[in-house]
């Protein structure tokens, strides 16, 4: 079928030439010369290409002022100053460039058109004017990548000791912000621990026992059911495939229990894990890590000019300070709904469009206060009130 549809395309196209082909012939024919140039009608379209021309500029000006005011707000990060001027010099040289060979091509459009008994010039070569079309871009090339290289160089520079370290988590489809408790350190983590109760693979002495205790319970169910399966048969071989899969990641765990027996993975203890919104401190530098559990995705929080990948099976990382708190900007911006917005900025699937998450900037107190409210993900004191609870009770 696909091949009959290209077959009667191609003899569309075919037809379609030679219709033309006929059209010209019985106009040379009849008399009527389409290749015949009329002075009086070159004219009257060389001054139309003025007024098109004065038109164009008019549009162009008049999308600036309609659209305009639709972009983003000033920056409300330290850095989202640098990245802005790096893209205001960039609109700059852009339209600058696109303003003069526009105006150039408007007028040699106008002022050029066929005349009697006038002959072009032909140049077949100028040195001059080749090495002046390829300096000039060479140079100014090189002014934006130096220029926007420095910038870019300043910005991912050595994240601060100092500042506040946040996880963003992604995941088809939705977003979770973890902070590092009391310590500022992450707790490691890693996609074998991942469960139900642990949904970003958080690795703590607590969370390394009971996946082992549940890798070791899927196996032996798994092994219950082998022998019921027909011998040499896809069920089997599926069974023996997924023992094997849970014994891989049961090693892999007991690599992280020898260790933990060494120095406890005790970091991740007081991890916050936080959804639907997330909040910073104005003025405080903040360290942002970033993973993926399925697919890539792109945390984009444009409001702070800051974008960065999340890629599976690596952590990536960015850091920005930010410098206008949300109350703030709803002033600025006259929208008292305006809330800071965290994006994935790939297309990630079906429901990309619902992976959002309100970014709150606040006052380092009043963000003091939220974070102090937050659960932690492991509750060591809750650890701590088991063993002496088991204590009382063997006293008594």
């Amino acid at each position: 079928m696909e091949i009959l549809f290209g077959l009667l395309a191609v003899l569309v196209l075919v037809a379609l030439v030679q219709l033309v082909r006929v059209f010209e012939i019985t106009g040379k024919l009849s008399g009527n010369n389409q290749d015949r140039i009329e002075y009086k009608s070159n004219r009257q379209r060389a001054k139309l290409w003025l007024v098109f021309g004065v038109a164009y500029f008019a549009f162009f000006i008049w999308l600036g002022m309609k659209y305009g005011p639709a972009l983003l707000p000033e920056a409300a990060s330290e850095h989202g100053a640098t990245i802005d001027t790096v893209l205001n010099f960039n609109w700059v040289i852009i339209i600058t460039a696109f303003t003069i060979t526009h105006i150039l091509l408007f007028y040699f459009a106008s002022k050029y058109y066929w005349r009697p008994n006038h002959r072009a010039d032909f140049i077949t070569h100028n040195n001059k004017l080749e090495l002046i079309w390829t300096t000039f871009p060479a140079i100014v090339l090189a002014v934006i990548i130096i220029y926007g290289l420095s910038a870019w160089n300043d910005i991912t520079g050595e994240a601060p000791e100092d500042g506040i370290n946040i996880e963003l988590y992604s995941q088809q489809f939705g977003w979770t912000a973890r902070y590092a408790g009391d310590d500022n350190k992450l707790g490691d983590a890693n996609i074998n621990f991942i469960n139900t109760t642990n949904p970003l693979g958080l690795i703590t002495p607590e969370t390394i026992k009971t996946r082992q205790d549940e890798i070791k319970e899927e196996i032996v169910k798994l092994n219950e059911q082998l022998p019921t399966v027909p011998v040499g048969g896809l069920k089997e071989e599926e069974l023996t495939e997924k023992i094997a899969r849970k014994e891989r990641q049961l090693a892999k765990i007991n690599g992280y229990s020898r260790k933990n027996k060494v120095e406890m993975f005790k970091t991740g203890d007081d991890d916050k894990l936080v959804k639907v919104e997330f909040h910073v401190p104005v003025g405080k530098p903040v360290n942002f890590q970033f993973r993926s559990q399925d697919v890539i995705h792109s945390a984009y929080m444009p409001h702070f000019r800051a974008q960065m990948n999340c890629v599976p099976g690596t952590t990536t990382e960015f850091h920005f300070t930010p410098t206008i708190t949300t109350a703030d900007m709803r002033l600025k911006t006259g929208n008292p709904d305006f809330n800071y917005i965290l994006l994935c900025n790939k297309i990630c699937g079906a429901a990309h469009y619902n992976m959002q998450m309100d970014i709150i900037v606040e006052s380092e107190e009043d963000y003091n206060k939220w974070l102090a409210e937050q659960p932690r993900f492991t509750s060591v004191e809750t650890a701590e009130a088991r063993n002496q609870s088991n204590e009382q009770l063997a006293q008594k």
